[in-house]
């Protein structure tokens, strides 16, 4: 197996499992509605061509951040685990499941139980076998117990097992909810493919939580944070607990600091710290230019010789996993 760009691959022909950016946005997605309701003058650039150009020529527009894992196991046989099902999730099918082809949803993960990461569960049936039952295989979703908690509130007919009498059968997504425990020393198996739970600061109340996956190629995906937790950083550093071949990482603004995200001056630092093979940035808000920022994240990569770029929407990265 070749090592290429510091990702653990064998080719794009040859490789088996692939990362699938369904989307790399903020919470409020780009283009940002202001920018087209109350335009600027001159016109916000990022927002403007994220209205005029097709999905694959289309790098500035980006839906909530979520990732597909298409996960090819030891039989050839393919699965597919997603991470978030934030508001934008149907337009994530539209524009990628049908450009990638993939098939169905095995198994969802939950970082977090915030809008931009549940509240396209309810589309979750349109991706299922079509029962006007609701006779077919629920898909496993791995959560916390306070995300669970909360779901339960915004979502109770996708959680409540019995109907109560008199109450008429509806077609809703079957949900199979499995708590996970919220710290890397319980990892669990979801469609056959291991992952440990990456606590960390999502705002100074709250933890959110990322992940850790992979055997032959070591991803850390982190989509919200604000502060590292001394035990993650250490399991995910190359000082620490080996170095990563891949980091996936929150970035939500361009300069300056916020209260619950990292913004890039501080998502360059903990790349700097963690020191992975590659790193990856998502969460953008519409400062960012793809195009023009990458060119400076280049510049940026061949001086602290680790590459990081910002990804995409639409982005597939082949690997072994």
């Amino acid at each position: 197996m070749a090592a290429q760009d510091g990702i653990c691959t064998a080719g794009d022909a040859a490789a088996r499992s692939a990362l699938i950016f369904v989307g790399t946005g903020c919470s409020s997605s780009v283009p940002n509605l202001m920018c087209l309701i109350q335009p600027s003058d001159p016109p916000c650039h990022v927002c403007s061509q994220a209205l005029s150009l097709p999905p694959d020529q289309n790098p500035n527009y980006r839906c909530n951040t979520s990732l597909l894992i298409d996960y090819c196991r030891s039989d050839g046989e393919h699965r597919y685990v997603l991470i978030d099902v934030g508001k934008t999730f149907r337009e994530q099918v539209l524009r990628w499941f049908t450009r990638y082809k993939i098939p169905r949803v095995d198994s969802i993960i939950l970082t977090h139980e915030h809008a931009d990461a549940v509240l396209g569960l309810d589309d979750i049936r349109a991706v299922q076998p079509h029962s006007s039952t609701n006779d077919i295989e629920p898909t496993p979703i791995y959560l916390t117990q306070f995300a669970m908690e909360s779901i339960a509130v915004k979502f109770p007919y996708l959680v409540q097992k019995k109907l109560k009498e008199g109450q008429e059968v509806r077609r809703v997504a079957q949900l199979d909810w499995k708590i996970i425990e919220d710290h890397c020393e319980k990892p669990f198996v979801a469609s056959g493919l291991q992952f440990v739970p990456l606590p960390v600061m999502h705002g100074e109340d709250y933890v959110c939580l990322g992940y850790l996956f992979g055997e032959q190629c070591r991803v850390a995906y982190i989509s919200d944070v604000s502060r590292f937790l001394s035990s993650t950083e250490h399991l995910i550093s190359k000082d620490g607990g080996g170095q990563l071949d891949l980091l996936i990482l929150d970035t939500l603004y361009k300069n300056g600091s916020h209260n619950v995200h990292l913004c890039l001056p501080q998502s360059l630092e903990a790349v700097k710290r963690i020191c992975p093979k590659r790193a990856l940035l998502i969460g953008m808000t519409h400062q960012f230019d793809h195009h023009k920022d990458n060119e400076s994240l280049r510049e940026w990569s061949k001086r602290e010789g680790i590459p990081v770029q910002l990804a995409h929407d639409g982005l597939r990265v082949p690997l072994d996993l």
